[in-house]
């Protein structure tokens, strides 16, 4: 491995890159795996209007990808979740594994693919994520995360590095914690208000961003909130509460690609808009996924775009049951068309 401890990144405080001209706060998309795809993040940059005044997310990030994956023979399809457009810019790339090694040449690769950012992921829960020394495994061994912290910048030193993580293991182990990665200087830190433990079978307890907030005071990196967040007026309440920098949202996002438009809510969007939406995410779904994707993954979709409304559970039972996209839009539409 590189000698991490050259990179211009430790050099001073963090590197912040694009995070620089982020204006404050900011909400950011969060990296989602089979959910997150580049074909719902395309709806979501379309009808979010990303870039566009009132529109957002301010940042995208992808579904986590394994650098061992991307340094094996297989890595060609693993590298079609790494896919995006240049509507998605600034776009982050999520990735994980347990080895400083193949962060570092991970980082490099992505260097070259054009992303704006790199995020490590250091809380996902998956018993086989963890296995690997990765994910939420790595809360239990603070020397480990930060050799992949320093080896990742090494790898990339024009890109801003993150870490997106959780207050604990089996309990709540925060001061020691954050501190740790902060030694690193990371651009960012998003914090999931919950022990790996919990899952998400207790509610965030936002408490704990603010304390990260005032454990990252005068580094100069930034702190994102990360749990049950509901909505952006929700998002900017939570952000008011912890002083946070920004504020990630993820299951609300669900069935709501409009979900980042500050200037529309959800009760102002039609069943006929939902559906047509609906059909056109899988779609594109099928055009960009299809080959390498189970079709299965949209099934989690359906469920959000179809209910709340009289016939909602029949409709939804025969998208579960459809094989492709062409068969999902009959359905659809002969549901609307009998309305």
């Amino acid at each position: 491995m590189k000698n991490s401890t050259t990179s211009p990144q430790n050099e001073g405080g963090p590197f912040m890159g694009f995070w620089e001209k982020l204006p404050k706060p900011f909400f950011v998309l969060a990296p989602m795996a089979e959910v997150t795809d580049s074909a719902f993040r395309q709806m979501i940059a379309k009808y979010s209007r990303h870039g566009e005044v009132g529109g957002g997310p301010d940042v995208f990030w992808t579904e986590f990808v394994s650098c061992d994956g991307l340094m094996s023979p297989g890595r060609e399809v693993l590298k079609r979740d790494l896919a995006y457009t240049k509507q998605e810019h600034p776009i982050v790339a999520q990735i994980f594994g347990g080895n400083p090694d193949t962060f570092l040449k991970t980082a490099e690769l992505l260097a070259g693919l054009g992303f704006d950012g790199i995020d490590i992921n250091m809380g996902c829960p998956d018993r086989s994520i963890e296995k690997q020394g990765a994910g939420a495994s790595l809360l239990k061994d603070p020397k480990r995360a930060q050799e992949i912290i320093r080896a990742t910048m090494a790898g990339a030193p024009n890109l801003p590095v993150s870490v997106k993580t959780r207050v604990g293991y089996n309990k709540e182990d925060l001061e020691p914690w954050i501190g740790a990665i902060l030694e690193t200087k990371p651009a960012v830190i998003t914090v999931h208000a919950r022990t790996r433990k919990e899952l998400s079978l207790v509610p965030a307890r936002w408490e704990f961003v603010k304390r990260a907030v005032d454990l990252a005071k005068g580094t100069g990196t930034l702190i994102i909130g990360n749990g049950d967040v509901q909505s952006i007026a929700d998002a900017e309440e939570k952000v008011r509460a912890t002083g946070a920098d920004g504020a990630m949202l993820g299951r609300a996002v669900f069935g709501n690609p409009w979900l980042f438009d500050r200037t529309r809510s959800n009760a102002e969007i039609s069943l006929e808009e939902k559906f047509e939406v609906m059909i056109e995410h899988t779609h594109l779904f099928e055009k960009l996924l299809g080959d390498i994707k189970s079709f299965a993954i949209m099934k989690k979709h359906y469920k959000a775009y179809v209910h709340g409304f009289d016939g909602a559970k029949e409709i939804r039972i025969k998208l579960m049951d459809a094989p492709n996209a062409t068969e999902v839009e009959r359905i659809a539409r002969a549901f609307l068309s009998a309305r």
